[in-house]
């Protein structure tokens, strides 16, 4: 009798659990639509036809986003080990590579060098990641994220503005050009980010402290374009001390400028993450927990 009862139970649609899935990975029926290439409205459908099957309401709609429930939670976690044993399936059956594809996020200065390095050794190991790789502004990066566009993103942000899944502080370097040195100039001339951009106000907040004048020299959205503008000796900025060229030369207490230790290094993924995104987020904290190069 208990093994008929067993039989009797309806069975979970792959189909419906990959929808809820995608909602709650994105934060967003519309992006969630765009990505199964389907309709809001036929997205939305099968989440309600799913909470009409457990007799539970499994997504919360917030202000600003849309975060599971409970049972919500509970569901994703099992949904998650459903639809991967469903594609092991596939891959035994058809002998195939099942390719898993995680967006990562990063400022530009981490788009080289050392973090390419960390994540080629991480596809080796895991040859069936596909990465696709964005970078820029920390800030588009988030708002990025937000919109689901991204699962994984490594920013800057002031110290604990954000809960994050790991952080590191970044301690920053001021420089000036090693050629043609501007930080003697009255008024003294800066290198930034745009308005709202990253280290702008502590740059400015510092030099006022200081009792100096200043001046937007030039500014850039590309951290390639503010480090050839100081090298040029189109004034001084604010960079992470990765960001020092040779062409630098890095000032600090000798002149007079403080140190700045507002900022930290922060790693976002969302708790119902795919297993491989997880992984990344392990290897980039290991990458973060690397003792850093000091600015002088």
């Amino acid at each position: 009798m208990a093994g008929s009862a067993k039989s009797n139970r309806p069975l979970f649609d792959l189909d419906l659990l990959r929808s809820i899935l995608m909602v709650a990975d994105c934060g967003s029926f519309t992006t969630a639509a765009t990505r199964l290439h389907s309709t809001q409205s036929t997205v939305s459908q099968k989440v309600r036809r799913l909470e009409d099957l457990v007799g539970h309401k499994l997504l919360e709609r917030g202000h600003r986003d849309i975060h599971a429930t409970d049972a919500g939670e509970r569901l994703l976690g099992h949904a998650r080990q459903m639809l991967a044993l469903n594609d092991q399936m596939f891959e035994a059956l058809s002998g195939a590579v099942v390719v898993v594809t995680v967006r990562l996020g990063v400022p530009e200065d981490f788009a080289t060098g050392a973090t390419t390095q960390v994540l080629a050794r991480f596809n080796r190991q895991y040859p069936q990641v596909k990465l696709e790789v964005t970078s820029g502004l920390s800030r588009d990066l988030l708002a990025s994220y937000d919109r689901g566009e991204l699962d994984l993103v490594l920013v800057k942000q002031r110290r604990h503005s954000r809960e994050s899944v790991a952080s590191r502080p970044e301690r920053l370097a001021w420089i000036d050009s090693a050629e043609h040195p501007s930080f003697g100039c009255d008024p003294v001339p800066l290198v930034t980010f745009p308005a709202r951009g990253l280290y702008r106000d502590d740059m400015v907040q510092a030099l006022e402290t200081m009792g100096r004048d200043w001046r937007i020299a030039f500014t850039s959205s590309s951290l390639s374009g503010i480090q050839g503008a100081v090298a040029d000796g189109m004034g001084i900025s604010l960079v992470p001390p990765r960001a020092v060229l040779p062409r630098h030369v890095v000032l600090g207490r000798a002149q007079g400028l403080p140190v700045v230790d507002a900022f930290e290094l922060a790693i976002f993924h969302r708790p119902t993450a795919d297993a491989m995104v997880s992984a990344l987020a392990k290897v980039l904290v290991g990458m973060l927990a690397t003792k850093p190069r000091a600015p002088k």
